[in-house]
C-alpha cells in the first residue's frame, strides 16, 4: 500500500486501506481480538498511519500545484475523486471518535485537510517572497510588496486558468485560494506593521493596503475577474492595527514636517543671510520662497495622506498647522537675532520680503486649504510687530546721530552734506515701496512723520543765540534739507503731503528779521499744525 501511495496511485491505495479497515472492523465486531488487544491496536494504527500517509500526499499535491510550472490535471482530478470516495466510505454521522477510542470507520475530513493545505501553501508562499534588509536597500518594503504582488498575481491567474477546471463548483476553489492568500497576507502585514518603521515605510504600507491591494494593480486586475472577488474579504488589518499604523504615521510625519521647516530656516541662514544674497523681486514686491515652500510641504503631505483616508488628511493638516505655529516664532527669533548682531544691507529687503511672504502664506492657507487662520494671524501679527520694531530701531540708530548735529557748529558750517539725513533714512524707507500694501505705505507714513517730528524737536530744543546772518544761513539749510528729505520720501511713495510745510515754517521763522512776518509765519504754522502748541 505504501508503494502505491509513493507512486501516487491514491485511489488504488485507498481501496486497499478501506479493505483493511473494513476487515479490522469486522474482526473487532466478531470479538476476534478479545484475547489479543495488542494485535487490534497494531492493525488500527496501521490503518490510521496509511490514511495519514495519503493525507500527507494530498497536502504535498496541493503545495506542488503552485510550485510546479504546469498543473497536473489528472492528479488533481484523481484527488477530487479520492476525497469523494473517502466521504462516501465514511459518512459523517456526527459520532466522532471519543478520547482513547480507535478511529476506524470515522470520517477522515480530507476536504478540510485539503483546505488547510491550501492555507499552509499560501502562508509559505507569502513568507518566501524575498525581502532585503533596510541596510541593503532603502526601499526594501516597497520592493518587497511589489514582488509579493507580482508573484501572487501570477499564482491567482494560474489558479483561475489551470487549477479551477480540475475541481467541481462546490469546491469554490478560487474563493478558497483567495481567502487563504488574504489570511496569509494579513498575517504578514501585521508582522511588518509591528516593526519600527520610518515615515516612508509607514506610508508605503498604508498606501498598499488602502490603494493597491484590492485595486486593478492586484486582486482587482481585469485578468483575474470574475473568479477573484474582493467584496466579501475581511479587513486586511484589524481596526486596531490600522489605527496604530495611522497613528505611527502621524507621529513620524510630525517629525518629518519639523525637519522640513528646520531645513527652510537653515537654508535661509546659510544661503541668504550669511551670503548677503538679495531677495528676488516679483511684480515690484520683494519675494521670498518661504510661503511657497511651506504651502508645498503642507500640500504634498495632505495629498499623500488624503490618498489613504480623509481622516488622515485632516490629521495631517492639523499637525502641519501646529508645527507651523511653532516654526514661525522660531524663524522670527532667528531673523531678529541675526539682524541685531550686525548691520547688514539686506536686512530691510528681507524684512519686506518676509512680511510679504507671510501675508501670502495666510492667504494661501485660507483659500487653498480652507484653514481658519485666526490663530496664525495672531502669531503673524506679533512677528510683524517684532520685525517692525527692529526695523525702526535700526532706522533710528542711523538717523539719530545726524539729527543731533542739527544747529551744531559743524552742521551750520555745512561740513555735513545736505542729503546725508535723507540718505540715511533712505537705506530703510526705499525698501518699503516693495512691501505689500497697506503695511508698506503705513510704515513709510510713520517714518515720514517720525523724521519731521524729530527734526523739529532738535531745532526747538536748542537754546542758543544765533546772529542774524547765521539765522538766515540756518534757515536756508533747513529748507534745503527738508526739501531733500520730503522729496525723497514722497518719491518712495509717502502720501503724507500734510507734513511737507512743517520744517519750512520753522525755517522761515528762524530766518525772518521782521516781527510782523515772524508772527505771520507762526500763525501759518499753528493753522497747519494746531498740536504744535
Amino acid at each position: 500500500i505504501n508503494e502505491l501511495i509513493q507512486k501516487r496511485q491514491l485511489l488504488e491505495a485507498f481501496a486497499s486501506i478501506k479493505y483493511l479497515e473494513d476487515e479490522t472492523i469486522a474482526e473487532r465486531d466478531a470479538e476476534k481480538y478479545k484475547d489479543n488487544l495488542q494485535e487490534f491496536v497494531r492493525k488500527s494504527k496501521d490503518v490510521d498511519m496509511l490514511y495519514n500517509s495519503i493525507m500527507n500526499t494530498i497536502q504535498s499535491i496541493v503545495v506542488e500545484t503552485l510550485e510546479h510550472p504546469t498543473v497536473e490535471d489528472t492528479l488533481l482530478t484523481s484527488l477530487v475523486t479520492l476525497i469523494a470516495c473517502e466521504e462516501a466510505a465514511h459518512p459523517n454521522t456526527g459520532n466522532a471518535a471519543g478520547p482513547g477510542s480507535d478511529l476506524l470507520g470515522t470520517p477522515r475530513k480530507w476536504r478540510e485537510e485539503w483546505r488547510e493545505a491550501i492555507n499552509e501553501s499560501a502562508r509559505k508562499r507569502v513568507l518566501r517572497i524575498p525581502m532585503a534588509s533596510k541596510e541593503e536597500e532603502s526601499s526594501w518594503l516597497d520592493l518587497h510588496l511589489g514582488v509579493l504582488q507580482k508573484h501572487l498575481s501570477e499564482d491567482l491567474l494560474k489558479i483561475k486558468l489551470s487549477v479551477k477546471k480540475c475541481y467541481p463548483e462546490e469546491y469554490r476553489v478560487c474563493d478558497v485560494y483567495v481567502e487563504a492568500f488574504h489570511k496569509a497576507i494579513a498575517s504578514h502585514l501585521q508582522d511588518l506593521s509591528q516593526r519600527p518603521l520610518e515615515f516612508n515605510e509607514l506610508y508605503t504600507l498604508l498606501d498598499w493596503v488602502a490603494n493597491t491591494y484590492r485595486s486593478e494593480l492586484f486582486l482587482g486586475h481585469p485578468d483575474l475577474k470574475p473568479e477573484v472577488k474582493t467584496e466579501d474579504l475581511s479587513l486586511l488589518l484589524t481596526p486596531a492595527d490600522w489605527d496604530k499604523l495611522k497613528n505611527d504615521y502621524i507621529a513620524s510625519a510630525k517629525e518629518k514636517i519639523k525637519s522640513y521647516f528646520g531645513n527652510i530656516l537653515r537654508l535661509e541662514v546659510t544661503e541668504k543671510w550669511e551670503k548677503e544674497v538679495h531677495p528676488e523681486m516679483k511684480e515690484n514686491l520683494y519675494h521670498s520662497l518661504l510661503s511657497f515652500d511651506i504651502q508645498t510641504i503642507i500640500g504634498e503631505h495632505m495629498k499623500i495622506s488624503g490618498a489613504i483616508s480623509r481622516s488622515l488628511e485632516t490629521k495631517t493638516l492639523e499637525l502641519c498647522l501646529a508645527e507651523l505655529h511653532e516654526f514661525i516664532p522660531r524663524f522670527g527669533e532667528e531673523f531678529m537675532a541675526w539682524s541685531t548682531s550686525q548691520d547688514s544691507p539686506i536686512f530691510a529687503p528681507y524684512f519686506a520680503a518676509y512680511i510679504n511672504s507671510f501675508h501670502d502664506l495666510a492667504s494661501g492657507l485660507e483659500t487653498v486649504f480652507k484653514v481658519n487662520t485666526e490663530e496664525l494671524q495672531k502669531i503673524l501679527a506679533a512677528l510683524t510687530r517684532n520685525f517692525t520694531n527692529v526695523f525702526l530701531n535700526k532706522l533710528r540708530t542711523k538717523a539719530q546721530p545726524l539729527l543731533k548735529k542739527i544747529l551744531t557748529k559743524d552742521w551750520i558750517l555745512a561740513t555735513e552734506r545736505p542729503d546725508s539725513l535723507a540718505s540715511a533714512v533712505s537705506q530703510f524707507s526705499e525698501h518699503l515701496q516693495h512691501m505689500r500694501e497697506p503695511m508698506g505705505q503705513e510704515l513709510l507714513h510713520d517714518i515720514h512723520k517720525y523724521m519731521v517730528r524729530e527734526y523739529i524737536m532738535q531745532v526747538i530744543k536748542h537754546r542758543r543765540k544765533i546772529n542774524r546772518e547765521t539765522r538766515q544761513q540756518v534757515s536756508k539749510k533747513m529748507n534745503l534739507e527738508a526739501r531733500i528729505l520730503n522729496n525723497t520720501l514722497i518719491d518712495q511713495g509717502s502720501d503724507s503731503d500734510w507734513l511737507l510745510p512743517a520744517i519750512h515754517h520753522i525755517a522761515n521763522i528762524i530766518g525772518e528779521r521782521q516781527r510782523d512776518k515772524i508772527k505771520e509765519y507762526i500763525k501759518e504754522l499753528c493753522q497747519d499744525y494746531p498740536d504744535i502748541r
